[in-house]
């Protein structure tokens, strides 16, 4: 099969692990091609949209005979931006990954599979990540495994609002308030690329967090 992964973030902790998938895929006889701006696309078999933002066009998605994205909640619920995420500071502790069709509008297309994964309440977002990556390339090798076999189903049910897109303004902690109250946005901030922060006395701080 010709198997196109886009993920328009290179430095996404993700890219890492598509870039050992797509060697392990292409020792059983794929041919995989990983890129990160959909101008390098060039049609095929499958074409998985991963940590995608930019929008993928019905012109770009027929060149496949198939575009399907990676998505962190059991739709129709958490259409958008980060859905595992926003549920997560909630407490939510099982997570549905699906892989659905992309199509318009965003986040509406027919389901191929799902997937879930547990959390304990206690993971920072790299155990997070590894939970979800790990989920997310199981459904892509399943789908190149199956591909003929799978039926894509209707989204069915009653969706809620779209989700916002999370900027580093959702990482701020507030000094006021104890740290029990704010664990879960310290559990899924990135100590890198949008860290937790407070302001006090006219200047930023940045706390970073890790396990002992």
């Amino acid at each position: 099969m010709k198997i196109s992964i886009l993920c328009t973030e290179p430095l996404h902790p993700v890219v890492a692990h598509l870039i050992e998938w797509s060697r392990q895929t292409k020792l059983k006889g794929h041919d995989v091609l990983l890129t990160h701006d959909k101008s390098e696309l060039s049609g095929g078999d499958i074409l998985f949209l991963v940590s995608c933002s930019q929008l993928i066009r019905s012109e770009e998605r027929v060149k496949y005979k198939a575009a399907l994205l990676l998505h962190a909640s059991d739709l129709p619920q958490g259409r958008g931006w980060s859905p595992h995420i926003w549920a997560i500071l909630t407490g939510v502790q099982q997570i549905t990954v699906c892989l659905l069709e992309a199509s318009d509008p965003v986040d509406t297309g027919d389901i191929w599979l799902k997937r879930t994964f547990e959390l304990q309440g206690h993971e920072l977002l790299s155990e997070i990540n590894e939970k979800l990556f790990q989920c997310e390339l199981e459904l892509m090798s399943e789908v190149v495994d199956k591909f003929d076999q799978i039926e894509p189903i209707p989204q069915q049910g009653i969706p809620g609002d779209y989700l916002r897109r999370r900027s580093p303004e959702n990482s701020r902690l507030d000094i006021n308030k104890p740290i029990a109250e704010q664990f879960h946005l310290l559990r899924v901030v990135d100590n890198e690329r949008y860290p937790a922060f407070f302001e006090n006395c006219g200047h930023k701080y940045i706390v970073k967090i890790e396990k002992a």
